[in-house]
C-alpha cells in the first residue's frame, strides 16, 4: 500500500483542479499537455474546464442560478452534443456504404 505522504500520488482536490484550469485558460499549457504530464484523461480536463468557465459565468450573473438550474442547463448542452456526435455517425456510415452501381440502368 502506498504510503500517504507518496508525492507521486496525489489528490485533485477543488484548488489543484482550479489552478490547473486557470493554467489553461492563460495559455500556460494544453488541455492534451496538462492531461498527458498529469495521467488524465483529456475529456476528464475538458470536463473540469468546462464546469470552472460555467461557474464562473453563473457566479458573474445578476441574478445566478441555482444547482438544479445549472445542471439542467449542462444536461441540455450534453443533449445537443450527443445530437451531433449521433448526426456525424449517420452521415460517416452512409459515406461508407458501397456505391450502388449495379442498380444504375445505362439510359440514366
Amino acid at each position: 500500500m502506498a504510503d500517504a505522504s507518496d508525492d507521486s500520488v496525489q489528490r485533485w482536490t477543488a484548488k489543484r483542479r482550479v489552478a490547473l484550469v486557470l493554467s489553461i485558460v492563460k495559455g500556460e499549457i494544453s488541455v492534451a499537455e496538462a492531461a498527458r504530464r498529469h495521467g488524465l484523461l483529456v475529456a476528464e480536463v475538458e470536463e473540469w474546464q468546462e464546469r470552472f468557465l460555467l461557474g464562473g459565468e453563473n457566479a458573474l450573473r445578476s441574478r445566478p442560478k441555482d444547482e438544479e438550474a445549472l445542471k439542467d442547463e449542462r444536461i441540455k448542452k450534453l443533449t445537443q452534443k450527443i445530437g451531433e456526435l449521433v448526426l456525424d455517425t449517420d452521415v460517416l456510415k452512409e459515406a461508407l456504404k458501397p456505391y450502388p452501381l449495379a442498380s444504375r440502368t445505362s439510359d440514366e
